[in-house]
């Protein structure tokens, strides 16, 4: 389940602050140029403040805005209210106010994140500013003097010029108010983007993590397969050799030779298994050569091992993912080995596979002896055939039989085998 989206922006970097504060000092050197060069032109007469009153405003205008992502709030009512003091005190600046008065909008609606809180600080500028400029509209139009612009008819000139005024100051205003919020929703946009993207960066390296540890395992579970059923078979041989040595050369001679036949097998499995892991396929078991139709080669590896064993397929056979195939044929081998291995010599073994109308079973079955110690502590050997019957989405018995020895019971729906 992902984390909910974010609704703060990030703080506030060192990069963006020292970049406020050069955007401040660069204003201030164009507010102080803008006044000189404003009364030098007369932008309202001759008659100017002194150029200390038009450098206090240049200052209290600009200097704020260094600040302004940290308190953008504070920072839009000072520059507001340093515009309103500055153009009322008729100081001959005309650009850079309007600009410092715009930024300061923008940066509450930018990086405010109680919206409610940032359009009521907005709205109350915008409001402060209007009913200021309705003010000086009514003046301008109740002065009984002549000059400026005329006023004769209905639309005059100088309606003309209030309209536009007004025009003008909408979309400055509003201009500042949407496209601070435009910034912010794209910030939050991008601070989501970023937080599903580690997200997912992690998702990914857990994953990469657990690929890891089921190929390990995987690996670990064919290695003990092939090897544990050819080293059984060699210990068996090996020992009856030992047994025979001295009364009997020509028997000691075969089991040897056994032996080596088995030492050969499980060399040629391990070097096929190490050329499939080395191989670009991502599925090592699909690529192993062993099927369903090799349960009798099987039988008769154990009976030649020392196992007396049978094999009865019941049913018509249904083809199976090669995987299924895999896993029953491994786990068949696996249970024989154990039955060699703990059984004792008296120990026989079935092996029956059974095709139904919806499930493929196989059931090993032997008369040795039984420890219940290997179900309550198992080893790698059970372990891995119950993963296996997992992994083909079916269940398994393993335990000891009411009549004495051992059964292994594993039955996979074909419905799952056809999905696998």
């Amino acid at each position: 389940m992902s984390a909910p989206a974010p609704r703060t922006r990030r703080p506030v970097t060192a990069a963006e602050q020292r970049a406020d504060v050069w955007l401040a000092a660069a204003l201030l050197l164009g507010a102080v140029l803008s006044s000189a060069l404003g009364a030098v032109a007369g932008f309202y007469g001759t008659e100017n403040p002194g150029i200390e009153w038009s450098l206090l405003y240049a200052f209290a205008l600009t200097a704020p805005l260094a600040l302004r992502r940290r308190f953008p709030e504070i920072v839009a009512v000072v520059v507001a209210a340093a515009f309103f003091v500055g153009v009322s005190q008729r100081i001959p600046e005309v650009y850079v106010g309007n600009i410092a008065v715009f930024i300061a909008m923008y940066t509450v609606g930018a990086w405010v994140d109680d919206r409610r809180r940032a359009a009521v600080v907005r709205i109350v500028i915008i409001c402060g500013m209007f009913a200021w400029l309705l003010v000086t509209m009514f003046q301008s139009a109740t002065s009984p003097t002549e000059e400026g612009l005329s006023r004769a008819g209905l639309f005059s000139p100088f309606v003309a010029f209030m309209l536009m005024q007004l025009l003008v100051n909408a979309a400055f205003f509003g201009g500042a108010y949407y496209m601070g919020d435009r910034a912010h929703a794209a910030a939050l946009e991008r601070a989501a983007l970023e937080q599903r993207t580690a997200e997912l960066e992690r998702e990914r390296e857990v994953t990469a993590a657990q690929a890891v540890a089921l190929d390990r395992v995987r690996i670990a579970r064919e290695l003990h397969d092939v090897v544990a059923h050819h080293v059984s078979a060699m210990g068996v041989q090996a020992g009856a050799a030992r047994a025979v040595l001295d009364r009997d050369p020509a028997a000691a001679r075969e089991s040897l030779l056994s032996v080596e036949v088995s030492a050969r097998s499980a060399l040629t499995d391990l070097r096929h298994l190490l050329e499939t892991l080395r191989g670009p396929g991502d599925d090592t078991v699909n690529e192993s050569t062993v099927r369903l139709d090799g349960l009798a080669d099987l039988v008769s590896h154990a009976q030649e091992n020392g196992l007396p064993t049978t094999f009865t397929a019941v049913g018509d056979p249904v083809e199976l993912p090669v995987v299924v195939q895999v896993n029953l044929f491994r786990i068949a081998q696996e249970a024989l080995t154990n039955a060699r291995r703990h059984g004792g010599p008296q120990a026989r073994a079935d092996v029956r596979l059974r095709y139904d109308a919806d499930l493929v079973e196989l059931e090993i079955s032997d008369t040795g002896r039984a420890s219940a110690a290997a179900v309550v502590r198992p080893g790698l050997g059970i372990v891995g055939m119950r993963e296996r019957a997992a992994a083909s989405g079916g269940t398994i018995e393993i335990g000891p039989r009411a009549r004495g020895g051992f059964l292994v019971r594993t039955r996979v729906p074909l419905r799952v085998s056809a999905a696998a």
